[in-house]
């Protein structure tokens, strides 16, 4: 069994649908003696560049484990699902245990705007004379 990298790029328009994706992306997988051993939904993230006119995208990252044969298959089946923007496959030595960089990104860029929007919040309620 080899060990892979998968980052998928998924349309925007589709990011309340991400759950059914990943129910349907696992079962295809699963079809082709693959094996996902992590899985970062990282979320919408802006594009370097408009892909397909869209300028964001819903990123999914994925350490893989399975046979390579079924690999072509599973790359077909990948090219022709629009709902994958973009997507690449890497093959690794070693899977990572950390967090992905996108991971940890996203994670501070949700804490800061919970803290912009909480100073904002007791602001707010000063101007009002509300404590």
């Amino acid at each position: 069994m080899k060990k892979y990298e998968a980052v998928l790029i998924l349309n925007p328009n589709l990011s309340s649908k991400v759950e059914d994706f990943k129910n349907e992306f696992n079962q295809l997988l699963s079809e082709n003696s693959f094996k996902v051993t992590k899985l970062e939904d990282i979320g919408r993230r802006q594009l370097a560049y408009s892909i397909n006119n869209h300028n964001k995208g819903h990123y999914l990252l994925m350490n893989l484990e399975g046979d390579p044969s079924k690999l072509i298959e599973i790359e077909t089946k990948i090219k022709y699902n629009e709902s994958i923007i973009r997507h690449i496959i890497l093959v690794v030595s070693n899977h990572s245990e950390e967090e992905s960089v996108l991971m940890v990104e996203s994670k501070n860029k949700r804490s800061d705007i919970n803290e912009t929007s909480q100073r904002k919040d007791s602001a707010e309620k000063t101007n009002r004379g509300v404590k």
